[in-house]
């Protein structure tokens, strides 16, 4: 679980939401549902618009990927590379196959397997490569989903204010339902402003993040199968894999 994440939406939100019940009228007047309609729905059906269902379909994943997905520590990613490169030069690459049952790393067992099936070292790099690449695509669209969310709410926010405005300006003659338009119009730009900036945007950025570490990580991956399949040394592999990482953490390689 990312800890942080959490730590951060549940100060947001919370932080927000009880400076709401604390003020004259609590929480209830905050509660308006065409407003609700107009910036959820909206986004929604914009978002939809947008993006192919089969792209909607994982969104829920998407989101709980910020939540409680965490990178492999790159350090502990050299020490197994290291530690599989001594057994393929101890006993060759085919005992790389004991290990693999090990492995819950898809994109690294797929690495290791090919090395195994003999593969030379650049066909491996290059399926590898191109493996990292698709998934790189994949955790772009899932940000551009949350981008999406993140700049829909404010603009339909926009859209419940103007609607609240025009009934407000259609009824000034019945003074009872001016409030219900004016509610309208300022609840519509309070949805849209605290779900775009306090869960899309800030998840879009946590996305991004992610997959930096990850593209990071494949990286290193890649250089470490495609070594021990070229039968580099493991202390040379290691001062290799070394440069992935801040040179303030390569002490902790083993």
């Amino acid at each position: 679980m990312d800890i942080t994440t959490v730590i951060g939406t549940v100060l947001a939100f919370g932080l927000v939401f009880f400076a709401m019940a604390t003020g004259p009228g609590g929480l209830v007047i905050f509660v308006d549902v065409p407003s609700m309609m107009i910036v959820f729905g909206g986004t929604i059906a914009v978002v939809l618009m947008n993006f192919p269902l089969d792209n909607i379909k994982v969104l829920v994943k998407v989101c709980m990927r910020t939540f409680f997905y965490k990178a492999p520590s790159c350090t502990a990613e050299i020490d197994r590379i290291i530690t599989y490169a001594n057994l393929a030069r101890k006993e060759g690459l085919l005992a790389l196959e004991t290990k693999l049952q090990e492995v819950d790393d898809k994109f690294f067992a797929k690495g290791v397997q090919l090395v195994i099936d003999g593969f030379p070292a650049e066909t491996v790099r290059d399926i590898m490569e191109l493996e990292a690449e698709w998934e790189h695509q994949r955790h772009l669209t899932g940000k551009k989903m949350m981008d999406a969310f993140g700049s829909m709410a404010p603009a339909f926010g926009m859209i419940g204010t103007l609607v609240g405005l025009v009934q407000m300006l259609q009824n000034l003659s019945d003074p009872s339902k001016i409030g219900g338009g004016m509610a309208t119009a300022l609840l519509t730009t309070l949805y849209g402003a605290m779900a775009a900036n306090m869960f899309c945007i800030p998840l879009a950025g946590k996305l991004e993040i992610r997959d930096n570490e990850e593209t990071l990580l494949r990286a290193l991956m890649i250089e470490g199968i495609v070594a021990i399949q070229s039968g580099e040394g493991p202390q040379l592999i290691k001062e290799k894999l070394k440069s992935f990482i801040a040179p303030t953490v390569r002490e902790e390689v083993a």
